[in-house]
């Protein structure tokens, strides 16, 4: 069971943000793009939060959010994007699809530690 989903087609930055979190003590479950996340979360109701890259093959983060909140009716996990993305109109829809946070790559784990820890109550 894991705390966290990191989401994102580049196994580098799979294995950086998943190595990180889990030498920082959480759990940490991982996906290929939008459509395995869906399929993780969907299987394994421990996650607290999901850490996804915005542009992706088969199914991009931002339409993985609106499906988490939409067809999974999950109101209850919370989702940061992890993106070299920075236009203004994929932020807005980020937050209309209850996106949390927006963290611009290279991932700098010690700058997010804490608030990645608070929203999963480590």
């Amino acid at each position: 069971m894991a705390q966290i989903l990191v989401v994102d087609d580049s196994a580098t930055v799979r294995n950086e943000v998943s190595s990180f979190l889990k030498g920082s003590g959480l759990t940490v479950e991982v996906a290929v793009d939008g459509k395995d996340g869906l399929t993780k979360l969907k299987s394994d109701p421990s996650i607290k939060l999901v850490i996804s890259d915005v542009n992706m093959p088969n199914m991009d983060g931002l339409t993985m959010a609106e499906k988490i909140r939409g067809e999974l009716g999950n109101s209850a996990v919370n989702i940061i994007m992890l993106t070299t993305e920075s236009d203004p109109r994929m932020k807005d829809r980020g937050k209309a699809a209850g996106v949390k946070g927006w963290i611009v790559k290279p991932f700098k784990g010690d700058a997010v530690l804490g608030g990645i820890k608070k929203m999963v109550g480590a």
